[in-house]
Formats: C-alpha cells, sequence, structure tokens
C-alpha cells in the first residue's frame, strides 16, 4: 500500500512537473500586468557574456516570477494567507487600515526635498519673478496621514513645516490637511475623490483672492475602479466608484492638450481613458505635459498656472470658475528649461500643488 501511495504522489508530482513546465516553454510571455499596472520581464539573451557574467540568471529569475503559470491566482492566495493564517499587517510593502489599502511610507528624503526646493526656486527665478505673479505652494497630504497609525509613514507635519520655510522668501504656503480625511480618499488607490474636494479648490481659490464656490452635477461612472493597491496587494476587494463633476462653466470650456508639443483640442473629462486601463486617468486625460483650460463665461480675467502631479487633474477642473484661463503644468513629462517657451506668466496666480510622495522622490521632475 505504501509502495502505490508513493508511485501515485511521484507521478501526480511529475504530471505537474512536467505540465508547468511546458506551459512556462510553450506558453507566450506577458508583457503586461494590469492589475500591478507595470510591464513583466521578458526572457533575457542567452549568450556568453550573460551566462559567464551572472547577468542571464538574474534577468531568468525575475522572468521566471512574472511569467509563472497562473501567477495571479498564487498572488492572491499568498495574499490571503499571510494576512488571514499569518495575520500579517503587511504583504509586499502593502498593508491594510481603516477599510483602505495602501502603501507602506519610507522616511524623509532630505536631498529629495532639497531638491524640490531648488528646482522650485531655479523656476521662480528664471521664469516668475518680476511678472506681478503671485506664488503659492501647496501639499497634498498621503492618505497614510489618516490610515497609517502603526505603521511606518512619512511625518507629513516635518515635511510640510520644512518645505515651508525653505521656500517662504518667494512662495506663500497654504494648508489644506486640515480639511481632508481618510474618507476623502479612494480606498484601493493614493488618489483623493473630486467629488470630496470642492472644499480644497474653495480654500485654495480663497487664499489666492478668487472664488471657486459654485453648484456642480455629480456624474458617475458606470465602471469598477479598482486603484492601484488593489492589485499590488492582490486580495479579493470591492472596488471603488469614479464621480466626476461638471457644471455649465466646466462644458463650456476649451481645452487643448500638448502632448506632442502641437495643440490638440480635447475634453476635460476623457471618456476613452474612463473606460481603460486605469479610469483615473479620465481626469484631465492622465499623463499630459501641458494644457491649456479656458473659460469664456469667467468672471474675471485672471489666470492661474498649476504645477502639479497626478492630484492635479481632478482638482484642476474645479479651480476654472475662478479664472478665465487656467494653464496646468506637469514636470514629470516636460522639461522646466522650455517654460518660458510654452508658458506665460504675467500678473497671475501661480500654484505648485503637490504630493507628499513627489516631493520626497522629486527626481521625477526635470
Amino acid at each position: 500500500m505504501k509502495k502505490i501511495k508513493a508511485i501515485i504522489t511521484v507521478s501526480l508530482f511529475s504530471v505537474l512537473l512536467f505540465s508547468m513546465s511546458a506551459l512556462c516553454y510553450f506558453g507566450t510571455p506577458e508583457e503586461y500586468t494590469d492589475s500591478e499596472r507595470r510591464p513583466l520581464a521578458q526572457m533575457p539573451e542567452f549568450s556568453a557574456n550573460t551566462v559567464s557574467s551572472g547577468e542571464f540568471m538574474l534577468d531568468f529569475e525575475k522572468y521566471s516570477a512574472d511569467q509563472f503559470p497562473f501567477r495571479e491566482g498564487f498572488r492572491t492566495i499568498k495574499a490571503i494567507f499571510s494576512k488571514y493564517c499569518l495575520n500579517k499587517k503587511e504583504n509586499n510593502g502593502i498593508f491594510t487600515s481603516m477599510g483602505h489599502v495602501s502603501k507602506l511610507d519610507g522616511e524623509i528624503n532630505q536631498s529629495m526635498l532639497d531638491y524640490s526646493v531648488k528646482l522650485f526656486r531655479s523656476i521662480y527665478e528664471k521664469n516668475i519673478k518680476n511678472t506681478n505673479s503671485n506664488v503659492y505652494l501647496s501639499i497634498v497630504p498621503d492618505k497614510n496621514c489618516y490610515i497609517g497609525k502603526g505603521f511606518p509613514c512619512i511625518n507629513y507635519a516635518e515635511l510640510e513645516k520644512y518645505m515651508k520655510i525653505e521656500t517662504s522668501d518667494f512662495m506663500t504656503y497654504i494648508p489644506i490637511i486640515h480639511a481632508l480625511s481618510a474618507d476623502d480618499y479612494y480606498k484601493t488607490d493614493s488618489h483623493w475623490k473630486q467629488e470630496n474636494i470642492t472644499d480644497i479648490a474653495e480654500i485654495l481659490a480663497n487664499e489666492m483672492g478668487t472664488d471657486v464656490k459654485t453648484e456642480y452635477t455629480v456624474k458617475t461612472l458606470d465602471k469598477p475602479f479598482f486603484g492601484v493597491y488593489a492589485g499590488q496587494s492582490a486580495l479579493p476587494l470591492k472596488p471603488d466608484t469614479i464621480k466626476y463633476l461638471t457644471n455649465s462653466a466646466i462644458e463650456n470650456c476649451t481645452v487643448t492638450y500638448y502632448n506632442t508639443g502641437k495643440p490638440e483640442k480635447g475634453e476635460i473629462y476623457d471618456m476613452e481613458k474612463a473606460y481603460g486601463k486605469d479610469p483615473y486617468e479620465m481626469f484631465l486625460s492622465g499623463v499630459t505635459p501641458l494644457v491649456v483650460i479656458e473659460n469664456p463665461t469667467a468672471k474675471n480675467s485672471k489666470e492661474l498656472v498649476i504645477f502639479r502631479d497626478s492630484f492635479g487633474s481632478s482638482l484642476a477642473p474645479l479651480m476654472t470658475e475662478g479664472y478665465s484661463k487656467v494653464t496646468v503644468v506637469d514636470l514629470r513629462y516636460i522639461q522646466s528649461a522650455f517654460l518660458s517657451n510654452l508658458v506665460e506668466f504675467n500678473n497671475c496666480d501661480v500654484l505648485f500643488l503637490y504630493s507628499t510622495s513627489i516631493l520626497n522622490n522629486s527626481l521625477s521632475m526635470k
């Protein structure tokens, strides 16, 4: 009987091993993982040089892990086992708290903050100084500020204080942390909800001497939204819902995108991207170096320039009520050295609006 069991065990193991090996060998490698929103490792080049240097085996290890058959299912099983059986508070740097999923933060990176200050100062000195413009800074707190108790996270108060002091000679700081809570962020994503930040827009506008208080129509995207942390956690999570705000002013705005350097007309809400891989990219079409929004029904002739990251995509439409023109700049995709050729700074408001994660990893800005 023991011999029969041993034969069955070895046979099943051999079948499983052969099947998995066959799937690995004959299967078509995936190029991208939608759940983790990153490209997957591909088969490395096999040569005498890559083998002798050890490069082949290192890259092959990454390839094997990324292209393993039924990888998504095994990731989910591992995540569930770690959380509910081993009672681990985090899995691969992702944790859950207060119904939210988020990523563990590191400590404040002083050199990155210094780089941010240096870059902002350079932009001010070269483009904004002596243009009769008012310059402001506001820092978007990571949602870990509200859900991260007991977990490693960036000290927002310390980061805010440092940036405020270091930029005080050329910027006016506008605090917004007091007006936010965990409920103002998506549960499976890092971003804030547009329908919950009308008060943030009002705070910023009031400090800059204009008014954006208005009525909106709330529309709901009929597609479930699984944010960036949903796929990274690998846990079976309930999706978020994306809502977006509109009114006659927003609908009458003229929007021009400069993705390739040439002007292209578009919409404030890109419905094609709303049904794409990352629905949050519906706000100002996601990754866009330069956007110009013109409001023909504005009550004044004031203009606003916003230097922003992805948080600014959903906020910028809410600022159109108080300005005749809003120019949105993303320094991650446009060289600051070219600003003088692309953006006019003349008697306008200039808002630097950045999240803690970007300021703490500021080399992405150029």
